[in-house]
């Protein structure tokens, strides 16, 4: 089998490369070993929430100067970054993914536990603010549904009591549940959206919210609406007379699989070859150092032939690094991964504090092509959080990064094969 690019991962960052190279005519292949991160998804991007001493951060294009050249914000260029944020909006729409945002600067998402975190982009559904104090002042109705763990209301209602927003907690009995809380499974977010998706569920939901309304001006629900079409989360905002936030609870994320599946499909639509529950494997190299092709878990040999491969396999988390005890190392091609040499610094003593080694990567050069032993492998391209240089968690910025470099490598790859046809 030959492609023009073999996309190995299967979350934010390959989706969006795969895409963008797909609508362009290129041939590719998307190897995916199962779930990804998309699925943990909070519903927000962040681009960069806060430096890495911990400085929050209002205007991230203005503060990427001051990050380390390493950073990936720093190779593309702010400039670059700038256009691919401007194009992000749109590129989202035509994937049936509409996006909220405040332009060059951070927004606010609601978080479950009643604080406000700053992020770059947000779902359309996801309680989204110009401000943290948007809802000071204001009376909720925090509901939750019998039986549902992964939400909690009263640890919701201290924090937003902390801002000055009066709430009560009720809970919400639907005998449409019954099942999952009595059977083998659990009363867990996708569970429950699956059948809170039928029209009769979801407005027995509506009408019961809107008896127990008491003048409060905000209904706050948990995010299990909407799995399949997000229309449904508007029609029951259209039942209640208040305004209807829908909060996030303990993974899995409704929001986040609804997006996977969107994008996955426009990948597909646009012509692309999923190839889902496989590993990427044994690499064969040609003589002057690219990579010729790569094999997987579950075709074997022949291996699978591509002018370009984008290596989007996640960071420790989706295995695209691995730690030993003497180290960290790529499964797959044997990169180079930046990191501290001695053991006792890969780690701080504070829970809390931003552990060094979620800042571990893979090196790569200006144009995100791999290192391996110090040298350019000139068709093999890093993106998302493989990618060295930058602690996504501590700063918020793991989706920026994930869609920024997926943007670059992909203009990269088409600017590279136009050069070679002309």
């Amino acid at each position: 089998m030959r492609f023009d690019t073999v996309l190995i991962g299967g979350g934010l960052s390959s989706l969006v490369c795969g895409i963008l190279l797909q609508r362009e005519g290129k041939k590719c292949l998307m190897i995916s070993a199962g779930q990804n991160a998309l699925h943990f998804s909070s519903g927000a991007f962040g681009l960069l929430g806060c430096m890495p001493d911990g400085t929050p951060v209002d205007a991230p294009f203005e503060a990427f100067s001051a990050l380390a050249p390493s950073h990936p914000y720093r190779k593309i260029g702010r400039t670059l970054c700038e256009s691919y944020a401007d194009a992000a909006v749109p590129f989202f729409a035509s994937c049936g993914i509409p996006l909220q945002g405040f332009g060059r600067r951070n927004g606010f998402r609601l978080t479950a536990s009643g604080s406000f975190k700053r992020a770059w982009l947000a779902f359309q559904d996801v309680p989204f603010f110009s401000s943290d104090d948007a809802l000071d002042g204001k009376r909720a109705l925090i509901v939750t549904l019998d039986g549902f763990l992964d939400f909690y209301p009263e640890m919701l209602s201290d924090g937003l009591r902390r801002r000055g927003v009066e709430s009560r907690c009720v809970s919400v009995h639907l005998s449409c549940l019954d099942a999952l809380r009595g059977g083998p499974g659990e009363m867990r977010s996708v569970g429950i959206a699956r059948i809170l998706n039928r029209e009769t569920n979801w407005k027995q939901f509506g009408r019961e919210v809107r008896a127990l309304l008491d003048g409060e001006d905000l209904v706050i629900v948990p995010e299990v609406f909407g799995l399949e079409d997000r229309i449904v989360n508007e029609w029951i905002a259209e039942m209640i007379p208040a305004q209807v936030l829908y909060v996030g609870t303990m993974p899995p994320s409704v929001s986040g699989i609804r997006v996977q599946r969107l994008l996955k499909n426009a990948f597909i639509q646009a012509g692309g070859t999923f190839l889902m529950g496989d590993t990427a494997c044994d690499p064969e190299w040609a003589p002057d150092g690219t990579v010729r092709c790569i094999h997987t878990a579950n075709l074997g040999a022949p291996g699978i032939e591509a002018d370009s491969f984008v290596y989007a396999g996640g960071h420790l988390f989706g295995r695209g690094i691995e730690s030993h005890p003497d180290g960290f190392s790529d499964p797959v091609f044997g990169l180079d991964v930046v990191c501290d040499a001695d053991r006792a610094s890969w780690v701080e003593r504070g829970f809390f504090q931003a552990q060094p080694y979620m800042g571990y990567g893979i090196g790569t050069d200006e144009r995100f092509r791999g290192l391996k032993d110090g040298r350019t492998v000139e068709n093999l391209y890093v993106a998302g959080a493989q990618l060295a240089g930058c602690n996504s968690l501590q700063e918020g910025s793991g989706a920026g990064v994930a869609v920024m470099s997926a943007m670059h490598i992909a203009a990269d790859i088409l600017k590279r094969t136009e050069n070679v046809g002309e």
